[in-house]
């Protein structure tokens, strides 16, 4: 038998070869680590690698993702599908052991980390996730979900600005299945932190509400089990284990330097850090009796068949609950959302109103939520103003088994949350801000989107149109940023229906973020066939044609749909020929086959007006070299919309201006 230091000691070498066959990589994390993983996993983490979806496991987040060779050696050691190979292909094109943890792309990544401070938010929303679904499915006797969250995070995400926002919010809501381990080992790419990271860490974590257990030596086994055996018995917090770590342990030129941080030990100092831990064994050797004692695979089957007995109890006592439970964790849809979904839309185009979306937006949570009980909305202290909330929310800090979270002034914190529950599976969440405060949640957003995740972030006072507040407050290259970056579909809707269908179709993607962008400002609401009102959800359909060729066509998104509509009303009777185009989705419509967006988008109209009150560069791919745009060049400014409006060209005289121009 192998010792638990010896145990430990496979992580490292396996970190440190994996990283020196690379040439690349951070070595010092997963060395220093070993000791504390090795104690988690063997002997408390409830996960099954023949099944690494098991929804009763725990969560795993290595927000310190940087030292992923550390996930990586524990997966491979504890018998999932990694195999030595893809250790020694770390970092390389095509292989499963990329530079930080990819969800997704590796089995048993929980989350996609790198991003400093994001992996603990991730964990912050998986911990929500697990209370709010136990309180929404347990019944006495029947605990179907009750699973820890451990995260390892290291000084780079506790000094990032994120890792504040989401801990505070964690010991507000007592999140006590939420254990973080703090590598607390003094050393970050620059050296030393004392130099620029004083904090008292743990005061900090106890003015949250933490349960904060001190000075623990992370290389000392028993000590470390002794911090995990206090922490799970804490009910009504969550707890912060800080644990003293030497970066790079057992390299004896290196360890406790910023050298083992971010760089390959070197063939000299690897091969005394074999012969300083003791270890006899060739690069990428471990003996099989390690193997063995590492091995998870029959007690994670054990721990998966006992939790199908309870399930299958559970299925017993309360069917229905046992149904839609499935249900939810599949991702599935409720069998009558079609059909509900579809009839609220046909009763708006029945029953015109003209409202903000914004409220057109509360409107459908009223309807949809109604029908989708997995919903988990909030927003970032902006609730009357968002318009988040509906006669069925419930907030969590209320009601354990509720829907709907008071972020507080955490956007960042809000976005990364969300992803995390997500992630977790069992919900849909929606999170909201005002449009301009994105830029606060940038990376978050950024993340959802690479990761994949169904994710619905709201963005509200969407343009100057918002008027008073001026320019800081006035989102004008957001929407763009929004819609420049990969796999998130953005919507901009003119008006309830739009909205409504905004909404449908971000709740049916299961392959990426939307975020739905809604006015202040009240909106008309057009008139459409049946035909239309289906294209909606195409991104861009032809709102208003003219009978024959047309001559000119103009694009327009949201509030500036009306704009358009009124100025294609007075040209034509001029007798021009005008086509308006609704394009609430850029990226859907880019989507959608060749023969339909040349329906819509003819080619051989080059004449060509896009209006839009957001920056004004993006639409050049839509109206090309001869047609023009009318859109911000600068930042806004504080005065009453419609003067706003009028001052920055949005106004039905300036759209025919340039039309006619084109026309000449």
């Amino acid at each position: 038998m192998f010792s638990r230091k010896e145990l430990a000691n496979a992580v490292r070498v396996l970190s440190m070869d994996s990283v020196q066959k690379a040439n690349s990589g951070h070595p010092g994390a997963p060395m220093g680590m070993a000791d504390i993983a090795e104690v988690l996993w063997r002997d408390y983490m409830n996960h099954n690698p023949m099944n690494p979806n098991w929804v009763d496991r725990d969560r795993f987040v290595l927000s310190n993702g940087h030292g992923s060779m550390l996930i990586y050696s524990l997966l491979h050691l504890t018998g999932y599908n990694l195999s030595i190979d893809e250790l020694k292909k770390f970092r390389q094109l095509n292989s499963k052991t990329p530079g930080h943890p990819e969800y997704g792309h590796t089995p048993s990544i929980e989350t996609t980390t790198g991003p400093l401070g994001q992996g603990i938010a991730n964990a912050v929303g998986m911990a929500i996730a697990e209370r709010t679904l136990a309180a929404q499915f347990n019944r006495l006797h029947h605990q179907i979900i009750n699973h820890y969250t451990y995260v390892f995070l290291g000084d780079g995400c506790m000094m990032e600005g994120i890792s504040h926002e989401v801990c505070s919010l964690a010991g507000t809501l007592k999140l006590n299945k939420l254990i973080l381990f703090y590598d607390d080992n003094g050393i970050s790419i620059d050296g030393n932190v004392k130099g620029w990271f004083t904090d008292n860490t743990a005061k900090r974590f106890e003015s949250y509400g933490w349960n904060v257990i001190y000075g623990v030596d992370g290389h000392d086994s028993v000590d470390i089990k002794k911090s995990i055996e206090k922490a799970r018995k804490i009910i009504d917090k969550p707890s912060l284990i800080i644990c003293k770590t030497t970066i790079g342990f057992g390299a004896p030129n290196k360890a406790g330097s910023h050298e083992a941080h971010g760089a390959p030990l070197g063939t000299t100092e690897v091969e005394a850090t074999r012969k300083a831990l003791n270890w006899h064994y060739n690069p990428f050797e471990i003996p099989q009796e390690i193997y063995t004692q590492w091995d998870a695979k029959k007690i994670g089957e054990a721990k998966e068949k006992n939790w199908d007995k309870k399930f299958a109890a559970y299925a017993v006592a309360f069917p229905l609950l046992a149904t839609e439970f499935k249900r939810r964790i599949r991702g599935h849809l409720p069998f009558n959302w079609s059909k509900e979904s579809s009839k609220f839309i046909n009763y708006l185009q029945a029953n015109p109103s003209n409202i903000a979306s914004r409220k057109a937006s509360q409107n459908t949570l009223e309807a949809f939520g109604k029908i989708l009980p997995e919903f988990l909305g909030g927003s970032a202290d902006l609730t009357p103003s968002n318009l988040t909330m509906w006669s069925g929310s419930h907030p969590i800090h209320k009601v354990l088994s509720g829907n709907y979270i008071h972020y507080g002034v955490r956007e960042f914190g809000m976005s990364a949350i969300m992803n995390g529950i997500a992630l977790h599976r069992g919900f849909i969440p929606y999170g909201a801000t005002f449009l301009i405060f994105m830029e606060y949640a940038r990376n978050a957003i950024r993340m959802a989107s690479l990761m994949k995740i169904r994710n619905i972030f709201i963005y509200t006072h969407d343009s100057i149109g918002l008027g008073e507040d001026g320019p800081t407050h006035q989102p004008v290259e957001q929407i763009s940023s929004l819609r420049l970056t990969p796999n998130i579909y953005t919507w901009r809707p003119c008006d309830q229906v739009e909205s409504a269908v905004a909404w449908k179709c971000a709740i049916q993607r299961n392959d990426g973020p939307s975020a739905i962008i809604l006015s202040r400002q009240t909106l008309t609401q057009m008139i459409r066939t049946s035909d239309q009102v289906d294209n909606i959800s195409r991104g861009g359909y032809i709102l208003r044609d003219c009978i024959g060729h047309p001559e000119l066509i103009l694009i327009a998104t949201g509030s500036e749909v009306e704009l358009a509509m009124h100025a294609a009303n007075k040209m034509t009777d001029e007798g021009l020929k005008i086509r308006v185009v609704s394009m609430p989705s850029t990226e859907v419509f880019d989507k959608q086959e060749d023969t339909y967006r040349e329906s819509v988008l003819p080619l051989e109209v080059t004449a060509r007006v896009a209006i839009e009150a957001g920056i004004a560069d993006f639409w050049y791919k839509y109206i090309g070299l001869k047609g023009d745009i009318i859109g911000m060049t600068t930042f806004g400014a504080s005065a009453p919309a419609e003067i706003l409006l009028k001052k920055f060209g949005f106004t039905v005289d300036n759209i025919i201006e340039k039309a006619k121009a084109l026309l000449k």
